[in-house]
């Protein structure tokens, strides 16, 4: 399963003069989307069997969010991690991870690709069915439920005026949302035991991917311009002395948007 180190959603992010988002803050985090993603894994492998390998793309910090895939019960971790993987847009990070899970099956069977529905840096949501148009393989995203049984992997989707159940024969590709599921808290053992155990680590020679297979050079989006969000100067306020529901009211009234 695919998990991501992204900077604290409660920190003030930027962009950077490059166009790329700031992420030497120190105050990386593992995606909070993807914690619902390794709790949907580690259920379907503890009902089904099988095992579970954490697998992120990012810079050497970025082997904290596979550690807390490894102390939420991941039985095994893989980061891939190339200077020249930096300024990837979501297809180029997509290639990655094809890249890398096309290696893993060298070694044992990929049955099911499990991600969160966005990672909250980006919050694209176009990484999952990238990987899966990659991988060649169906593409099951924004899953409330997922159950696997006799090869088939089922889900169900609660969209605004209806419910689907998608299914297919894996391998596949699902990401998941957070109301699939409460993920777990990483109990002491597991924390101690995943500051011990190693983390495999593969470059891009590894995965036979040049450089110019991402990183900006492969980028398929450009940001031309960025600059700080400015202050509202508009905003106005309504201290509540009993009638502040009429004024309110009345305020939208008068500026047309009620």
């Amino acid at each position: 399963m695919c998990v991501k180190h992204v900077p604290d959603i409660q920190s003030d992010r930027a962009l950077g003069a490059d166009g790329r988002v700031v992420r030497d803050g120190g105050d990386g985090t593992l995606n909070e989307l993807d914690e619902n993603a390794l709790e949907a894994a580690l259920v379907l492998a503890e009902e089904a069997g099988g095992e579970v390998v954490a697998l992120t793309v990012g810079p050497d910090d970025a082997v904290d969010a596979v550690r807390k895939g490894l102390a939420m019960g991941a039985d095994d971790a893989v980061h891939v991690v190339d200077d020249a993987i930096a300024g990837s847009d979501a297809i180029g990070t997509a290639r990655v991870l094809a890249a890398a899970v096309r290696h893993l099956s060298q070694e044992r069977p990929v049955d099911l690709v499990v991600t969160g529905m966005a990672g909250l840096d980006g919050l694209t949501s176009l990484l999952p069915t990238a990987l899966a148009a990659l991988l060649d393989v169906p593409a099951l995203p924004l899953a409330a439920e997922v159950t696997v049984a006799d090869g088939t992997v089922r889900v169900r989707r609660e969209l605004d005026q209806a419910t689907e159940v998608l299914e297919a024969t894996l391998p596949a590709v699902v990401s998941v949302t957070d109301q699939t599921n409460e993920p777990r808290y990483p109990n002491f053992k597991g924390i101690m035991a995943a500051r011990k155990k190693p983390v495999t680590t593969l470059t891009l020679a590894d995965l036979g991917l040049a450089a110019t297979d991402v990183g900006a050079a492969g980028a398929r989006t450009q940001v031309v311009e960025a600059a700080p969000r400015p202050t509202r100067e508009d905003r106005v306020l309504i201290n509540d002395t009993g009638d502040a529901g009429i004024r309110l009211a009345a305020y939208l009234v008068d500026n047309q948007l009620a």
